[in-house]
């Protein structure tokens, strides 16, 4: 009896404080299920499911708390009959009749309600008297999620392909075995030639097949972005936008050549992205100068006050009008708002005269600057008059300027060039058309616009216009240095920790899609990933695709096996990156392949930053290759290097998870911009001089690197080397589209660029032999296959002179048809097309119904 006392205690004490344990999941990381701040979680884990203590927290019942001596109370005889649940000496009327143990799910529904206890209801009076600590929020807590996840290829295909390209190398090794060792000594440079075309053939093929043995699709969680960024926590007081911001490039250069009009489309599919307003930049690069250009970019902004309210009002799709009103579905499917058709009807007529506003503006910009310039040239003959007695000089001229409609000489191109002003010879232009938006919601009014915007965030993103400057005798780098001109000038303006790069005629087909490739970057490891590339489609292609514009191989195949790789290639459009990564920067944490197929995995040493030294400028330690030694010389801007950073902390993920390392901390993106003003935007006009990359390492480390025609392959290939990965983001609705040459001269122009710049590539120090041992083995192989593709051209041709010059020497490759040769041929052709099967309709089919009709030359129904 003298321990019976203090055992009651413990029991007391035990139920209060519930039973300690958690444990840890498959991926390593530990699970605590308790609410108590003193867990400790760093102890040795034993046993065969690697459990350690953790708390579970019981609700207090009848059975878990200690008895009470009911005769001892001062409570009446009527409060006792009437809380029969209360007494402990009850207890009996929950006890089962069969065994006599204790009914908890008569006590749960006969002392808590209805519903008994659990997350869904939770009865806040206590039925025993007892306070357990324990409320509805205990089973609130929120288990982390990710934003991202891999979905595996199904392994009853996946298998099959890999045997297939198993059997036919076999077969070609045979084949070609049996090939040198049968020659034809009737006609042996026949017999030579031959051989030798297959040989590489065969070499081709393995090249293009071994980076595809692992192919991955991916699929992310937009309500999960909004849960953790977008919605009210206790970092997040406001509700404001915790995402980071991101910037938005354009390039265009010759608006003859690329109609303002589509430029313009492309423009307001950006502003109108579903996207926080005050987080979202976008930028265009007119390497050209043109007058035109500016002021239908001018007209775009106007339109776009309208147009992307409009958009967010109805939740249009796609957001560029032009391709909007030519859509053959019905406009009033899924809109709910009784508004829709006058709103709808109304923009639609405002769009058309937008559009005639464009198409009337080389027009208009002549009869200005022809009207300005007889004004000036009477002044200039009066003048000219005065000083020479009355009469003009024999060589008297007037020079035609073009005129901006404020009456000043536009500093760019003119219509007429001359000296410091040609395409060529012109002085930078920065025009901030649209300033950094209020940083909470600007609601409209009824009669706003002449449309009903009541609850409608009327703000527009900040839009800049950029055209660098250029002057004779200097490298001016052609769409690479533009890229980088605008990455310095946004760095001063916006400094978006990403930047998403279009061309002038890919605009952005689903809203969702910059949300969609911030879902890798802001998940776990996403600190790793360099840039998103998003898969291109075209518009405007005839139903058979006879340019193969489509390249429904390439996009829906090859790149897919080589995002299960150390990522896929840059393919100069539709492409987010890091802005970090495209600074030339290492990723935070990288591994070394070493081994001759990279079997051997290891953690990379980090090389420290060391600033350059006077006299050793291009110094540097012989053990380091070129690609792994860090960027020092970024120019003279004081303000460009303070931004650097800055925007390394924005673009780091949300470190919401102890698995998550090098992250932010959540609310840390809740403050607004500073407003601009002149000092950043003549520091901003500054880095776009001609001569601010002098002695720098743009170029050659940092930003698009130059030295290529196909800059982009190049640049994405430095950042593979420096160990950054890369990430296919395929959305279910196409994330960009843009517009394919319509016929076979500008295919075969685009074609003659990729295999020129492949070239490039093969004959330089960005060959891929010469990587580090960051790249791993298969993605080394991959980008070999991308500079040796272009020499399969050369012996394709002679391949095919082959039949012709059997039929004039009356030979042929191999001495007679016998079995063994077609046996061959047999086998090699029935598995190419069993593997061509299995990669449409594994790969593309999903996502891209048309893929494995199109490969099959069927046509697509109505419906589709």
């Amino acid at each position: 009896m003298a321990t019976s006392k203090p055992k009651k205690t413990n029991t007391a004490q035990s139920s209060s404080q519930g039973v300690k344990f958690a444990r840890r999941t498959t991926s390593g990381r530990i699970v605590n299920l308790s609410r108590d701040d003193d867990m400790d979680v760093t102890g040795n884990q034993s046993g065969q499911n690697d459990y350690i203590n953790y708390t579970v927290m019981m609700p207090p019942t009848p059975d878990n708390q200690p008895s009470t001596d009911s005769h001892g109370g001062d409570g009446s005889k009527e409060d006792k009959r009437m809380s029969v649940m209360k007494s402990a000496n009850h207890k009996s009327m929950l006890l089962r009749s069969q065994t006599g143990d204790f009914d908890h799910s008569r006590w749960l529904y006969e002392s808590k309600a209805k519903y008994g206890i659990g997350n869904a209801y939770w009865q806040e009076d206590d039925q025993f008297g007892v306070d357990g600590g324990v409320s509805m929020s205990d089973f609130m807590d929120k288990p982390w999620k990710p934003l991202t996840r891999k979905v595996p290829i199904k392994s009853g295909i996946l298998s099959p392909y890999r045997f297939l390209i198993l059997i036919r190398l076999v077969v070609l090794f045979f084949f070609l075995a049996w090939r040198w060792r049968n020659p034809n000594p009737d006609a042996m440079w026949l017999w030579g030639m031959s051989c030798v075309c297959e040989s590489w053939f065969a070499f081709s093929w393995l090249l293009e097949s071994l980076p595809k043995l692992n192919p991955i699709n991916r699929a992310t969680d937009l309500a999960v972005l909004h849960e953790k960024f977008e919605q009210v926590s206790p970092s997040n007081p406001t509700g404001r936008s915790d995402l980071p911001g991101v910037d938005v490039f354009v390039s265009t250069a010759d608006p003859e050549k690329e109609p303002p009009l589509v430029t313009a489309n492309t423009i307001l599919s950006i502003m109108a992205a579903n996207y926080p307003v005050e987080k979202l930049s976008a930028y265009i690069s007119d390497d050209g100068g043109a007058i035109l250009t500016f002021e239908a970019m001018a007209e775009a902004i106007r339109f776009a006050e309208v147009w992307v309210p409009f958009c967010r009002k109805h939740d249009i799709e796609p957001r560029n009008p032009d391709s909007y009103f030519n859509l053959k579905t019905d406009p009033t499917k899924n809109k709910k708002r009784p508004d829709f058709v006058k709103d709808r009807r109304w923009i639609k007529r405002e769009y058309d005269e937008f559009k005639v506003r464009i198409n009337g503006l080389p027009e208009t910009i002549r009869k200005r600057c022809d009207m300005y310039n007889s004004r000036e040239a009477i002044k200039e003959k009066s003048l000219a008059k005065e000083k020479n007695g009355g009469t003009l000089p024999p060589d008297f001229q007037v020079e035609k300027a073009t005129w901006m409609a404020d009456g000043t000489h536009w500093p760019g191109t003119w219509l007429n060039p001359i000296a410091d002003h040609s395409k060529g010879d012109h002085a930078g232009i920065l025009q901030v058309m649209s300033k950094f938006p209020e940083p909470d919601p600007v609601m409209g009014q009824p009669d706003e616009k002449s449309l009903d915007f009541t609850g409608i965030d009327i703000r527009i993103p900040m839009f800049s216009y950029v055209s660098r400057e250029k002057r004779p005798g200097f490298d001016h780098n052609k769409k690479a240095g533009a890229m980088n001109g605008m990455v310095r000038a946004s760095a001063i303006l916006s400094n978006g920790p990403f930047i998403l790069n279009l061309d002038c005629d890919h605009y952005i087909y689903n809203s969702m899609a910059i949300k969609e490739g911030m879902c890798f970057m802001m998940d776990r490891g996403g600190n790793r990933i360099c840039y998103i590339q998003f898969p291109q489609r075209f518009e405007g292609i005839d139903p058979s695709d006879r340019y193969a514009n489509h390249n429904t191989v390439f996009f829906d195949g090859s790149m897919r096996a080589l995002d299960g790789l150390q990522g896929l290639v840059y393919v100069g459009t539709g492409c987010m990156f890091r802005r970090y990564a495209l600074y030339g920067f290492h990723p935070p944490r990288a591994n070394e392949y070493t081994g001759v197929f990279g079997q051997n995995k290891s953690p990379t040493d980090t090389i420290p930053a060391k600033p350059a030294l006077s006299g050793e400028d291009d110094a540097q330690p012989l053990n380091v290759h070129p690609d792994l030694d860090l960027p020092r010389k970024f120019g003279n801007s004081t303000m460009f290097n303070e931004s650097i950073a800055v925007a390394e902390y924005q673009g780091r993920p949300l470190a919401d998870h102890m698995s998550v390392m090098n992250g932010r901390p959540p609310g840390a993106l809740l403050i607004p911009r500073q407003p601009l003003d002149a000092q950043m935007v003549a520091e901003a006009v500054a880095v776009i001089s001609c001569w601010y990359e002098d002695n720098t390492d743009w170029g050659d480390k940092v930003g698009w690197i130059y030295g290529s025609v196909t800059e982009d392959v190049v640049t994405g290939y430095r950042m593979h080397n420096r160990g950054w990965r890369s990430v296919y983001c395929v959305t279910k609705r196409d994330a960009f589209r843009g517009t394919a040459p319509i016929n076979l001269t500008d295919r075969l122009h685009q074609v003659l660029r990729w295999a020129t710049g492949s070239v490039e590539i093969f004959y330089s120090k960005n060959n891929p032999l010469f990587a580090t041992r960051r790249l791993k083995f298969l993605q080394r192989i991959a980008y070999l296959n991308v500079g040796f593709y272009p020499f399969t051209s050369i012996f394709l041709v002679v391949y095919c002179f082959l039949p012709a010059l059997s039929l004039f020497s009356g030979q042929f490759i191999v001495q007679g048809l016998n079995v063994a040769f077609l046996l061959y041929l047999f086998v090699i052709t029935v598995t190419l097309c069993c593997m061509s099967l299995l990669v449409s309709r594994t790969w593309s089919f999903p996502t891209h119904p048309c893929g494995l009709r199109q490969f099959l030359g069927l046509k697509m129904p109505k419906s589709a």
